[in-house]
């Protein structure tokens, strides 16, 4: 990255937060920027980060969980169940986490994966200012809990779609990244 490049990507970052010139900050003076495996240890560093912010941030722990993030022709889902079928305190803590996230989600409210994941996800943007044309449905799962998101706006599912692309690559779920296709 050139001087002016980070300049202005600094300047740019000082008007929208201090996390984002907090970032471009870091990366500028990033000694091993140089290495050519730097974005495979960045990504595993991510990896580990998104894991200890989200354990502490969602209440249960990853290592007893597992987390997937589906992508549907009218929306997409966010499941998450207790690995033991007998960890009822992680199955417990997974229904509280999303029972909450769906309310917060539906007001436009998206503190818990900036906590989560340190950054402003794609598709946040968006659907906070499309939050009145985007559904939010809390279900329990034998295991845990759900929550369905459905649109029927183009932009809308576009964002919803971005953003759970977003989080199948920061939680590593293997998740397919598109929807269904339709027959």
């Amino acid at each position: 990255m050139s001087r002016i490049q980070y300049a202005a990507l600094l300047a740019c970052s000082l008007l929208t937060t201090p996390a984002l010139a907090a970032a471009a900050a870091a990366q500028a003076d990033d000694p091993m920027a140089s290495c050519p495996l730097h974005a495979q240890h960045q990504a595993a560093a991510q990896g580990t980060d998104v894991d200890q912010r989200g354990d502490q941030t969602m209440g249960f722990a990853h290592t007893r969980t597992t987390h997937h993030f589906l992508l549907e022709n009218d929306g997409g889902a966010i499941r998450v169940d207790a690995d033991d079928p007998a960890d009822a305190p992680s199955r417990d803590a997974i229904r509280q986490h999303l029972a909450a996230i769906a309310q917060a989600f539906a007001a436009g409210d998206f503190a818990s994966p900036l906590a989560i994941h340190g950054r402003v996800l794609p598709g946040i943007p968006e659907m906070t200012r499309l939050k009145a044309l985007i559904h939010y449905h809390f279900e329990e799962t034998d295991r845990g809990g759900m929550v369905r998101i459905t649109s029927s706006d183009p932009q809308a599912l576009a964002a919803v779609h971005s953003f759970l692309r977003a989080q199948i690559a920061d939680h590593r779920t293997g998740d397919p990244t598109a929807p269904p296709t339709r027959r």
